[in-house]
């Protein structure tokens, strides 16, 4: 049945035309014809459906002129009265076909419908085909299949309206999303490791004190100087100059020790920040002194300078092990565009502050002691979220420790908890706010860390070590494929690098050491004499046998925890040995 007959059903009109015949409408109050010859000023070409045999060609007497234009064929043009009711006819057929057009619409329409929520019913083994996830960077669009169209549209396109694009909700999301396109790394989170986010709350938080402060101590500068009581001398100028030229020779000479902010960074960065706090303080004290300025001002900018050399160089320790996608460039580029917030918002509140402070010292005091608090607290709070996953000193003893203990590495949070800020007061822990996690790690591999560390001499000098041919020839039988020698001297563990090694031969050692110590606590087999310990059953023997079986395995169970193996942290002493080398002699 064609479209023009079943809108006609629809109607409750049951219509058999012939082809001679006038339209009638019998259940109408008054009876009336349609004249069909109306029909021929007008074009449907979505109507074009055959009904019966009108559409054939068969009536060669009548459809010369109108086949072209008449896709219902020549029994619907004909019959009719002529061109008399021209206009009554074409207004009652403009009444037959506009349902009939608005019900292909509407079926039109309805078919979508169907097409776009069909897959919403099958079954739950064919879920995976029923829609298409978009994702740009953190923000992810549902695509269903639209079959009408071949192709996928959004979900919830068909159903948005104008109320919900003006909505708060969907303001908010847009604002989200752009805050997360500029100040977090492309594909956040995925694109970092967990603890990324909390450290970077804290330290936007920090950084918002760490102004406050800066501005508060600058008033005082500035008090100091005179600014206050009048024009700034010269003498002040020269002043300030050489309190920043201080300031850079002391970052000069702190630069030689960079190394040791890769061994432990969350220690010298926290060193760092009460650094900087001294600093801001020194300054915050140069109006009650203001004939010593140029001295309390060197000293803090002595002070900030070496605590902004730090900063810098921790950072890079952070951001590095939050690229879990090698976007280490993106990753310092946002924590950038954070800091700049943060300072913005610091600088604003700072100024506020000293507008409503002015040249009152007790105020300023009292202000800047809360202020230092706060930044301090959110330094610890940064430092505490941060899981460093390369193994120093203390976390491969502790991460070995634990290994040979209870036969598999620990995780990484938990070795970051238990690790101290700073290696000489290893009271001084940040602890996890979940206690049961440190669980995990035992008191025994505790314990062993700490002395391990104590007692490891990475560098050693082999003259100080070695006192005769017979130790130093068994030591080199030994140790001939490996890129360090081992052994005790003094109740030190005693690591004579030699000229090719490399960070990878550190850390095994240091396994080497940790199964030697794991011998003496659990085992009794305590250190002998150097060429006893090298022979066959000896203690040097059975650890290097037992590393070299395990070291591998070991790594494999550590870096499936999270853990960085390639090498070990560390910043040994400069002594290297070169063994088989032989001095070319001068000829004379």
């Amino acid at each position: 049945m064609g479209c023009v007959s079943r809108a006609l059903y629809l109607n409750g009109i049951g219509l058999s035309p012939s082809p001679q015949s006038p339209l009638h409408f019998p259940y109408w109050k008054q009876n009336f014809v349609i004249n069909t010859k109306a029909f021929d000023k007008f074009h449907f070409p979505l109507l074009s459906c055959s009904i019966g045999n009108g559409g054939s060609s068969g009536n060669n007497n009548n459809n010369n002129n109108n086949n072209n234009n008449n896709p219902f064929g020549s029994w619907w043009w004909h019959g009719g009265n002529g061109g008399d009711d021209d206009s009554s006819g074409s207004f009652y057929s403009l009444l037959l076909f506009v349902p009939s057009l608005l019900y292909c619409f509407c079926h039109l329409q309805v078919a979508t419908a169907i097409a776009r929520t069909a897959t919403s019913s099958e079954d739950d083994g064919n879920k995976e085909y029923d829609a298409v996830w978009e994702v740009k960077g953190s923000k992810r669009t549902k695509l269903i299949p639209d079959f009408t169209k071949d192709a996928f549209v959004v979900a919830s396109a068909s159903n948005a309206s104008l109320s919900s694009l003006l909505s708060v909700n969907k303001l908010w999301d847009e604002c989200r999303e752009l805050f997360v396109q500029f100040m977090l790394p492309e594909g956040f989170p995925d694109s970092v490791t967990s603890d990324y986010l909390n450290y970077s709350l804290w330290r936007s938080v920090q950084g918002v004190a760490s102004q406050i402060s800066g501005v508060l101590a600058t008033q005082a500068l500035l008090y100091a100087i005179g600014l206050g009581k009048g024009a700034i001398p010269t003498a002040a100028a020269i002043n300030w100059v050489l309190k920043d030229g201080i300031g850079y020779l002391s970052k000069i000479m702190l630069s030689n020790f960079g190394r040791h902010f890769d061994v432990n960074p969350k220690g010298w960065r926290l060193f760092a920040d009460l650094l900087e706090n001294a600093a801001f303080g020194l300054e915050m004290l140069t109006p009650a002194f203001p004939h010593h300025f140029i001295f309390i001002g060197a000293a803090a900018g002595a002070g900030r300078s070496a605590a902004a050399l730090i900063q810098a160089s921790t950072r890079s320790c952070f951001y590095a092990g939050f690229a879990a996608r090698r976007n280490f460039a993106e990753v310092i580029a946002k924590g950038e565009a954070q800091g700049m917030v943060s300072k913005a918002i610091g600088i604003m509140l700072g100024i506020a502050l000293a507008n409503h402070i002015g040249s009152s010292m007790p105020f300023a005091l009292a202000s800047f002691s809360v202020v230092t608090w706060i930044h301090m607290y959110c330094n610890l709070k940064s430092y505490q979220s941060v899981e460093l996953r390369t193994l120093n000193p203390y976390r491969a003893s502790l991460v070995f420790s634990e290994y040979l203990l209870s036969g598999q590495a620990p995780p990484v949070k938990e070795v970051n908890d238990e690790e101290p800020l700073f290696p000489a007061l290893h009271f001084f822990k940040i602890k996890s706010a979940n206690k049961s996690q440190l669980l995990v790690l035992s008191s025994e591999a505790k314990d062993a860390a700490v002395e391990i560390e104590h007692r490891l001499q990475l560098g050693s000098k082999l003259s100080d070590v070695v006192n005769n041919k017979e130790d130093a020839h068994a030591l080199f039988s030994l140790y001939e494929d490996e890129g360090y020698i081992l052994t005790e001297h003094g109740g030190k563990f005693c690591v004579v690098l030699k000229e090719s090694a490399l960070p990878q031969d550190m850390l095994k050692s240091l396994f080497q050491v940790s199964y030697l110590y794991w011998l003496e606590r659990n085992a009794g087999i305590v250190a002998t004499s150097t060429s006893a310990d090298c022979a066959p059953g000896g203690r040097l023997e059975i650890s290097l046998d037992y590393v070299q079986r395990e070291f591998n395995h070991v790594k494999s169970d550590s870096a499936s925890e999270g853990w960085v193996t390639d090498g070990l942290i560390a910043r040994p002493l400069p002594n290297r040995i070169r063994p088989g080398y032989v001095e070319p002699s001068v000829a004379s």
